[in-house]
């Protein structure tokens, strides 16, 4: 009969291929394991009764992720030092609604994540990496993270890596689990910030305000319920699955170090803001004159220091998200060569991501004389002075009566999976087919509308009744005045007219069918002399269909939402690969002196898409063991990814990047007349043109189809020591480098190019509005559409050590350690222009984006006793890293104020204990954080995953966890 694949007992103790981070350790004590079986190990189709791979892994159990305390599925993998944090729930202004695994910080589109060995499909219309919310943590026996490069073996997009979860598809009885989670935090007024909002709440006490401690919020809930049992005696079992899961929000104003938007200076850190603010932002065209008004609606000169909105307190720092998931498998020996089985996965997941009130965002307005919304003051300050004239307004206000701006995301998944396998003579097999589709639905609520915010400020004098000039001409009879011009004029009918959704609708489809079959040919003979292991060969072909489409409604793509950043254009696009591999493993000397084992491990892959590309990709492997306590590891990978459609197919349209300063802006720029002259800026505009509040500036983003593939070679090198029984350690060196980047030159690049040479490559791509500005109107913009730039390269060393003993009558002690020394991870952004270095450095408003340590580790003490009772202490560390203008590139190079010149370094310490109530029931409590300590604070976080000043993906920024966790067996 054939028997499912499972893990042998030496991996569940000491991963020698990686670490094992589990709870539990292996005692002398335990049942002699059943008969080993042939498995299939991540980086690898060829079964084999051997589970030390040849490229570095780290294997997460299910009790590691219990442990861990985290049950979101992207968080569980963040605490590991390869992952680089990308979307979470923390990621708000630039969220997707989904999650994603970014292994070495080569980015979530270069990391392939499997389910059992099969391939996820592209989480979102608005994203092609594979969405980790699909995943329910609690169906998964064990995750599998394999970093170096995969390419050869499962195709494109394993360039960093591959993250394979392993699911529980085998159960026997019903199993109900039920978890909660929520924090507690003490408000700490980190770096003072608490002081400086303090100090702004005196005089502005309805946008700053300094929080209460919290005894525990950000809650989260889920339950699940596992039933499964044999059939047919024994031939066959059946599992089905059901979960739920609800995380609340948590808004940046319930910390205090997110309660404002930091902005930094020689004197510190201080209160930013957005000049797009409350009272309104009005500059007159003809005199570059800023005003704000007063509630009597007279006008009064804009100051930025006391006027500027706070946007941060409503951003979201933990986004609300409701799933539900339904999984059920199937499998059957129809006889003792054969096994059918088959596979079903669903899940519903609803978020929203609010940032900041929208409202008008700096739009020109022709306003008239006999507007009676304006007072004599603000006509005279508008240039308005006789019957007739009219002036163009730059008008910007926060739409504080609407409330703030709220994605709406709606992802729901299926997934089916058809199978046989088996063996034929001394031959195996494995064919499949899987559908999967990904629906999408998302709303953009509580916009403006550019068209009809014209409408609405284009008012006239009507027998001294303000009305709309559209009402009069007949052209909009629903018009209603809107009134920026005195505070609290804002009325419900103003905005019911003004205010509108913005609808966005798509799918993405794949469709996969494949086959693979392998032998050990030493059962036929075939082995190199004086082995005793035979050659293994695994052959394959697979055919995978990729389809996304995506189609915003008309106010979305005509860019008619006014603060949205940019317009949602549609996309769609279909392409085919298909592909052929094979894979071959050759064991040279076996039981010779210093050669216990010597082996090598070949594999291959061509590839083509009907999009006209075609690859070859290739992986080489040596393992050598001298003797039974040392083992040497190597490997070469040649890797392919090819562009996806929304890189390739995506019309190009505005977006938003971050910028410390227009260099060209302000009454002192920092830029020479002739050098602002190169990208733009006339003489006149020279030292009148308004730089943007908030740090974000227009682009032109978009795809490219005539876009090549990125190669990647990746090398391992590694060495594992067993010196003893129960102790394991390990090093393992890697080096990755991607060439023909896809990606855009940063516009901070194309702007400092051409103020520096003048060159007309770059100025050419470089379009200022008719005020000077790279941000204040829609005109203004860099090119950065797609295309095949520089390079990526990151070096490391991954280090890990796992060590148990026995400790007489109290049980069994454990340590285990993982961590990574990222020794650089360099950027070309363009070939000839030179490289920077972002290894220790940070600047989420620049280009090395998140924080990047250059060491991080993972340690966990567990404990074993006889009381039915585990305890587990883990000790999680980032070391310190600096702002990236501290370096001496002159690429990254740039003025530093000392308060955010460098993230301190960060320890948490979590604790966690087990125990089991009954033989059917257990308990887990922990505590994550466990002295609360607070994020490291910057006011370069930037968007993304850059959040409430600092990077909650990464850091702790919630404060002190509390989770419990019941499981119930039947």
């Amino acid at each position: 009969m054939i028997k499912e694949t499972v893990l042998s007992r030496s991996i569940r103790v000491m991963f020698v291929s990686g670490l094992a981070l589990g709870m539990q350790a292996a005692t002398a004590q335990e049942a002699a394991p059943e008969a080993m079986q042939k498995v299939e190990v991540t980086g690898s189709r060829i079964p084999t009764l051997n589970t030390d791979g040849i490229s570095p892994m780290v294997v997460l159990g299910s009790k590691d992720i219990k442990i861990d305390g985290v049950r979101n599925v992207e968080s569980l993998l963040n605490n590991l030092p390869q992952v680089f944090a990308s979307q979470s729930g923390n990621v708000v202004n630039g969220a997707t609604g989904t999650a994603t695994v970014n292994l070495r910080g080569l980015g979530d589109n270069r990391t392939l994540v499997l389910v059992d060995g099969r391939r996820m499909p592209a989480g979102s219309p608005g994203t092609s990496a594979a969405d980790l919310n699909q995943i329910p943590s609690a169906l998964i026996k064990r995750v599998e993270v394999m970093t170096g490069g995969a390419g050869a073996v499962y195709g494109a997009d394993a360039v960093a890596g591959v993250v394979n979860f392993i699911m529980n598809d085998s159960f026997e009885g019903v199993q109900v689990e039920l978890n909660g989670s929520g924090y507690n935090h003490q408000q700490n007024n980190p770096r003072g910030v608490a002081d400086i909002v303090a100090k702004r709440a005196a005089t502005n006490p309805s946008q700053f305000a300094v929080p209460d401690n919290k005894r525990f919020d950000g809650r989260s809930k889920d339950a699940s319920l596992l039933i499964g049992g044999n059939f047919a005696d024994g031939k066959g079992n059946a599992t089905l699955f059901f979960s739920y899961k609800k995380d609340d929000a948590l808004l940046q104003s319930e910390r205090d170090f997110s309660a404002c938007s930091l902005s930094a200076s020689a004197a510190g850190f201080a209160c930013g803001g957005s000049g797009t603010n409350a009272t309104g932002r009005f500059t007159n065209t003809k005199t570059n004159a800023v005003y704000t008004t007063t509630a009597s609606g007279d006008p009064r000169l804009y100051n930025g220091n006391l006027d500027a909105y706070n946007f941060g307190p409503i951003n979201h720092l933990q986004r609300p998200d409701e799933r539900y998931g339904v999984a059920a498998s199937a499998r059957y020996d129809v006889t003792d060569k054969l096994r059918v089985y088959s596979n079903f996965a669903f899940h519903d997941d609803k978020s929203d991501a609010q940032i900041a009130p929208g409202g008008l965002f700096g739009n020109v307005y022709n306003i008239k004389y006999d507007n009676p919304l304006l007072t004599p003051a603000m006509r005279n300050a508008m240039s308005l002075f006789a019957p007739g004239d009219t002036t163009d307004v730059v008008i910007q206000r926060r739409n504080v009566e609407g409330g703030g701006r709220d994605a709406l995301f709606t992802n729901t998944s299926y997934r089916m999976l058809f199978g046989a396998k088996g063996e034929v003579g001394k031959w195996s097999y494995d064919v499949y087919a899987q559908t999967s589709k990904v629906r999408f639905s998302g709303s953009s609520d509580n916009y403006f509308s550019k068209e009809r915010g014209a409408k609405a400020l284009d008012v006239v004098n009507v027998n001294g009744v303000a009305t709309c000039a559209a009402t009069v001409a007949g052209t909009d009879p629903n018009c209603v005045p809107y009134n920026p011009w005195a505070l609290g004029a804002v009325t419900p009918e103003q905005l019911a007219y003004i205010q509108i959704p913005g609808q966005q609708f798509g799918y993405t489809q794949q469709q996969v069918q494949s086959g693979t079959i392998g032998a050990d040919l030493g059962e036929y003979g075939i082995k190199v002399p004086g082995t005793k292991t035979g050659v293994g060969v695994s052959f394959g072909a697979e055919r995978r269909v990729e389809q996304i489409e995506l189609n915003p409604d008309g106010p979305s793509q005509n860019f008619d939402l006014d603060g949205a950043g940019g317009p949602v254009s549609p996309v769609k696009g279909r392409y085919v690969v298909k592909d052929i591999f094979g894979e071959l493993r050759v064991p040279l000397l076996e039981d010779k002196p210093f050669a216990e084992l010597l082996s090598t491990n070949l594999s291959f892959r061509h590839t083509k898409i009907d999009t006209g590309v075609s690859a070859n990709t290739y992986g080489l492997g040596l393992e050598w063991q001298p003797m039974a306590m040392v083992k040497v590891r190597a490997s070469h990978q040649k890797a392919v990814r090819a562009p996806n459609i929304i890189e390739l197919f995506s019309p190009a349209g505005n977006n938003l990047y971050d910028n410390d300063e227009d260099p060209c802006a302000g009454t002192k720029p920092t830029a020479t007349l002739a050098q602002c002259a190169r990208t733009g800026v006339t003489a006149a505009q020279y030292g009148n043109i308004q730089d943007s509040p908030a740090g974000q500036y227009n682009y032109l983003a978009g795809g490219n189809p005539k876009l090549k593939p990125e190669t990647s070679k990746s090398n391992t090198l590694g060495l594992v020591i067993a010196p003893m029984r129960n102790l394991t350690l390990t090093a393992d060196y890697f080096d990755i480098k991607v060439d023909d980047t896809i990606s855009n030159v940063s516009p901070t690049t194309t702007l400092s190019k051409c103020l520096e040479t003048g060159d007309a490559a770059f100025c050419s791509q470089i379009t200022r509005d008719r005020l000077g500005t790279l941000w204040l109107l829609p005109e203004a913009s860099i090119i950065g559409t797609n295309t095949n730039i520089g390079s990526l390269r990151t070096k490391g060393l991954d280090l890990g050590f796992s060590y148990d003993q026995k400790v007489g009558a109290y049980g069994r002690m454990g340590l285990v350690m993982n961590g990574t020394y990222l020794k650089s991870f360099e950027v070309e952004e363009m070939p000839g222009e030179g490289s920077y270095d972002c290894a220790g450095l940070y600047n989420g408003a620049g280009k090395c984006g998140q924080a990047r340590p250059k060491w991080r580790h993972k340690l966990r003490l567990n404990w074993n006793t006889p009381w039915q009772a585990d305890l587990a202490l883990t000790w999680r560390y980032f070391k310190e890293v600096d702002l990236e203008k501290t370096s001496d590139n002159p690429l990254i190079k740039g003025t530093v104020f000392p308060v955010e010149s460098t993230l301190g370094a960060r320890s948490y310490i979590d604790f966690a204990a087990s125990y089991a109530l009954t033989k059917k029931i257990s308990l887990t409590a922990g505590i994550n954080n466990l002295f609360d300590k607070d994020p490291p604070l910057t006011a370069s976080a930037g968007t993304g995953v850059g959040n409430a000043n600092t990077f909650p993906s990464m850091y702790d920024a919630l404060g002190r966890k509390i989770f419990m966790s019941l499981t119930a067996g039947f």
